[in-house]
C-alpha cells in the first residue's frame, strides 16, 4: 500500500480488525519513510459496477460518492453514523447482487430516496429537492404535500 503522505511503496500493517458490521477489514499502517500513520479499510467487491448517467454517459460505481450523498442530505440531522454506514453496505449489496453491470442513475436515485425516507424526513426533503430538480416553490410545496404527516410528541406543545 502507498503511503498517501510521501507516496512511499511500502507501508507496514500495525494493525487488522474487523469493522463493526463485518462489512470490511479495517487496517491501520505505519510508513517507514516518513513516520505517518493511516487507516485503509478493504472490502469485498463482488462486481465491477458501472453507472448509467441519465444522458447515457458511463463512469465506475463509487462507493464513496453514494456516502458522501446521503452525508450531505443528512448534515445537522441527528442520525449515527453506523446506521449511514449499514445504509450505504445494504444499497451496495442490493447493487452487486442484483445480476447487472450497469445500474442506470435512476435505481441509485431511487435507493437513496427510500433509505433516506426512513433514516430522517428532513434529509429526505433535502435529497429529493435536488434529485427531483425543483425549479419553483410550487414543486417542492406540492412534493412536501405528498409526505405523510409526523405524529405530534410530546415537545411539541
Amino acid at each position: 500500500m502507498r503511503c498517501p503522505f510521501c507516496g512511499h511503496d511500502d507501508t507496514q500493517v500495525k494493525d487488522s480488525r474487523p469493522t463493526d458490521d463485518g462489512s470490511a477489514i479495517r487496517r491501520r499502517r505505519f510508513c517507514p519513510a516518513c513516520g505517518a500513520r493511516f487507516t485503509t479499510f478493504e472490502r469485498i467487491q463482488l462486481r465491477d459496477l458501472t453507472v448509467v448517467k441519465t444522458h447515457g454517459k458511463k463512469e465506475p460505481f463509487d462507493r464513496d460518492k453514494l456516502a458522501r450523498s446521503l452525508q450531505i442530505s443528512l448534515r445537522k440531522r441527528d442520525v449515527d453514523e453506523s446506521a449511514v454506514e449499514r445504509v450505504v453496505n445494504s444499497m451496495v449489496r442490493q447493487l452487486e447482487s442484483s445480476g447487472e453491470s450497469e445500474i442506470p442513475s435512476k435505481t441509485i436515485g431511487e435507493m437513496v430516496m427510500n433509505a433516506l425516507k426512513t433514516l430522517d424526513g428532513v434529509a429526505y426533503v433535502r435529497y429529493a429537492s435536488v434529485y427531483k430538480d425543483f425549479r419553483a416553490p410550487e414543486e417542492f410545496n406540492e412534493f412536501v404535500g405528498t409526505l405523510s404527516p409526523t405524529p405530534p410528541t410530546d415537545t411539541d406543545s
